[in-house]
């Protein structure tokens, strides 16, 4: 099954918001350490991503955080730099108890919050998975979620212009309410 992110809409909604930016936009990426193997791939993909869609490669600026609990912190620190969006990749795999659902949880509740928080596009490209296994076939070529989470960035960064043009048009299409004196 495809995921969405990974559709074409997503592709072409990416292309858009570059070019409607002339290539002009700044984007973060914060990766965790924690598994390298496998978040390297992870962030290496998103960058390959943003540059595909026309990001000028100096315009992308990573970061690396020891491990996913300290994602949410250090793409905060990247928000306040003002970039256009922020994608976290990272990689978190089950050990001998369940604490990696729980450090999963509660990683993507605060990138979401992040994001609420600072109203700049942070996306998820963190993989909580089982085995090793499932964590290579989720950073692969052809299934790549740093990839998938650079082309939501670009996607949403897309949709908010959108909306703050449609915002604008409607506050200067409606009458003024000024009192006459």
């Amino acid at each position: 099954m495809a995921d969405r992110r990974s559709a074409p809409d997503a592709d072409r909604l990416a292309s858009r918001a570059v070019r409607e930016r002339n290539g002009r936009l700044r984007i973060a990426i914060v990766a965790s350490q924690f598994n390298k193997t496998i978040t390297s791939r992870l962030a290496e993909g998103a960058r390959q991503a943003l540059q595909r869609h026309g990001v000028r490669p100096r315009a992308i600026a990573t970061w690396w955080v020891p491990g996913a609990f300290e994602l949410p912190v250090a793409a905060v620190s990247a928000a306040h730099r003002k970039p256009d969006a922020v994608i976290a990749v990272g990689c978190v795999l089950k050990g001998q108890t369940p604490q990696y659902l729980a450090i999963g949880e509660a990683v993507a509740n605060a990138l979401a919050q992040v994001s609420v928080m600072t109203k700049i596009p942070v996306t998820f490209g963190v993989i909580v998975a089982d085995t090793m296994a499932q964590a290579r076939a989720r950073a692969g070529g052809r299934c790549n979620r740093g990839r998938e989470a650079a082309l939501a960035a670009l996607a949403t960064i897309g949709v908010l212009a959108n909306i703050r043009r449609v915002a604008q048009a409607s506050s200067e299409a409606r009458p003024s309410r000024r009192a006459h004196s």
